[in-house]
């Protein structure tokens, strides 16, 4: 099977059931306890420990799929951290995302300095194949530190109120900690928030879509690249 692929082999339960238990714990603040639950009113039996066997298995294969064939993002970043505790020891989830508020990626690091700023900038950069027009982050002065060394020309803007639109992309992923009475490893945390973020960005519509119809018609096309991300449809 190739690394972009996804199989269903040696599953007795139909592809489609899978997909979509996998959905219904990525797209909502559900647990697995709840979508067995959601699941067994539709007469299916299924175990929790099943469905998060499941997650575990095919959430990381959707999301590659997914960020394959994402659109091209904006080239304004903003670059955020906020705080995580895992077993009692402080963690920083640093985060981009764009003027849509679509994230660009997010790395989980001990650190709170130049050297993990640098991390960011440089995965940036490599996975976005082009340095943004402007970068906007709090004051923290480890960003302009990290970009000095890098070498980026572009401009800064480094102002508390204007880093809103990274500082509220934390609030999702600050309910599903809630939810899931928070992360039990380091390396749980960076696999859930990488499959989370990747069907957020696939199914939130932009705040440019104004009515109903836009983001009704936003939501048919992103279950049609749900579909195909899954293996459900060609």
């Amino acid at each position: 099977m190739s690394k972009g692929s996804v199989s269903y082999k040696r599953h007795r339960f139909p592809r489609e059931l899978i997909a979509h238990a996998v959905w219904l714990y990525f797209r909502f603040p559900l647990s697995f306890r709840l979508i067995e639950e959601l699941l067994l009113e539709r007469g299916i039996v299924v175990s929790y420990e099943t469905i998060r066997r499941w997650s575990l298995k095919f959430g990381a294969a959707f999301a590659r799929r997914l960020r394959c064939k994402a659109a091209r993002a904006g080239d304004i970043w903003h670059l955020d951290e906020v705080q995580i505790l895992i077993q009692g020891q402080l963690h920083w989830l640093w985060r981009a995302v764009d003027q849509d508020g679509y994230v660009l990626d997010e790395i989980l690091q001990t650190r709170r300095n130049t050297k993990a700023a640098r991390r960011l900038l440089t995965r940036l950069l490599k996975q976005q194949g082009a340095s943004p027009r402007r970068m906007i982050t709090d004051k923290l002065k480890s960003y302009g530190a990290a970009r000095r060394k890098l070498g980026l020309s572009v401009r800064h803007l480094s102002h508390k109120g204007l880093n809103n639109r990274a500082e509220n992309s934390h609030l999702p992923l600050r309910k599903r900690e809630r939810v899931m009475q928070k992360f039990r490893s380091p390396g749980g945390c960076q696999r859930f928030v990488s499959v989370f973020s990747a069907v957020r960005n696939l199914f939130v519509p932009p705040a440019s879509l104004s009515n109903a119809l836009s983001r009704h018609t936003y939501r048919l096309r992103a279950f049609a690249q749900w579909n195909t991300a899954t293996a459900l449809t060609p």
